[in-house]
């Protein structure tokens, strides 16, 4: 399993006019590839069939079948197999199909993989990457839609990123893959498909110039009245909702956290502490939950500066529901519009 093929280069290609949410994923699998001779990419379907949602294609054949395979259907074994083979030089990045499709993988993850580094008192690394395509929106059933990422961010040891752009899904993935410590990469499913005008050549460039955001928010819209923070599939919701409460003459502010763990207090904290007011948005349900430990740390940091509540629109405390009813589960822009309405604005 340990043998490596020689690597060939990539075709070279015109400029696009525009990069998919997969496609920059798909660049930065390739080129980190490319990058390390350490680096393999397995799990079930990412070989031939490139991945349910291709964002494997083409690596296999590009790469060797030696350093981008597939898997038996058995997600303790891709984490138990990527543990052992981190723990003998190699950096895997391995794939959950789908977000509860990792959780017969859980018991490896938390008893091993965020536990090594510690246990070992810092002379083990484990750089794993573990990629779990998440979230609802895309018209999936029970086991298809979760949003998991409150379980990781509970368990010490691990990193969570969580992209909401196409520039971030090439750079944040390029950033896990290279972290010494094992991170867990939220990919947003309904995001896949969205496009950006962005050259893949100018984003790698960025990322081997030095440049890094590992673990930094964004000011993704600039605000005075109230902060939307949000991160992953609720930031285009997030970022909808601002507009439309511009036409009522609300300024909202809108904060990407990209990053669950480490999480940026410091850029949400400045953003809060200027508007006054703080919402979190987010997909997963409300309780013991990603936004209730948000409102939590807000409420601390920001207290003094705080003229309402903080509030959460979240999904519902459910198991995910049927297609036809997932848009009544998930933010939306009116749910966001009648919180922002109800938060106190009088002087």
């Amino acid at each position: 399993m340990t043998t490596v093929t020689e690597t060939k280069p990539a075709a070279q290609s015109a400029k696009p006019a525009k990069l998919t949410f997969a496609g920059a994923l798909n660049a930065a699998l390739a080129h980190s590839l490319e990058a390390r001779q350490d680096v393999v990419v397995f799990g079930e379907d990412v070989g031939t069939l490139g991945g349910v949602f291709r964002v494997t294609d083409g690596l296999a054949a590009r790469y060797g079948t030696d350093r981008c395979f597939d898997t038996p259907l058995a997600e303790s074994g891709i984490m138990g197999t990527a543990v052992g083979m981190a723990l003998n030089g190699m950096r895997p990045v391995v794939e959950m199909q789908f977000d509860a499709f990792a959780y017969p993988a859980f018991e490896q993850v938390a008893s091993h993989l965020a536990k090594m580094h510690n246990r070992t008192r810092g002379r083990v690394e484990l750089p794993v990457a573990v990629r779990i395509p998440y979230g609802g929106g895309v018209g999936g059933v029970e086991h298809h839609c979760d949003s998991s990422e409150g379980y990781y961010a509970h368990t010490p040891g691990l990193k969570v990123y969580v992209p909401g752009t196409v520039e971030d899904a090439y750079l944040m993935l390029r950033e896990a893959i290279d972290s010494p410590d094992p991170v867990v990469f939220f990919e947003p499913k309904k995001l896949y498909w969205s496009k950006a005008d962005l050259d893949l050549e100018d984003l790698r460039a960025t990322y081997e110039s030095g440049e890094r955001r590992e673990g930094s928010a964004v000011v993704a819209r600039q605000g005075t009245d109230v902060t939307l923070v949000t991160y992953g599939p609720s930031l285009p919701t997030a970022l909808k909702a601002a507009e439309a409460a511009a036409e009522d003459g609300v300024s909202a502010e809108v904060v990407d956290l990209r990053s669950i763990v480490p999480l940026d207090d410091d850029t949400v904290c400045a953003s809060v502490e200027k508007t006054g007011r703080a919402l979190v948005v987010a997909e997963a349900q409300g309780f013991a939950s990603v936004a209730s430990e948000l409102v939590a740390r807000i409420q601390e940091r920001c207290f003094h500066s705080l003229a309402s509540p903080v509030r959460r629109v979240t999904g519902f405390d459910i198991p995910y529901p049927a297609p036809k009813l997932e848009e009544h589960h998930l933010p939306s822009v009116d749910r966001i519009l009648d919180v922002i309405d109800d938060m106190q604005w009088e002087d």
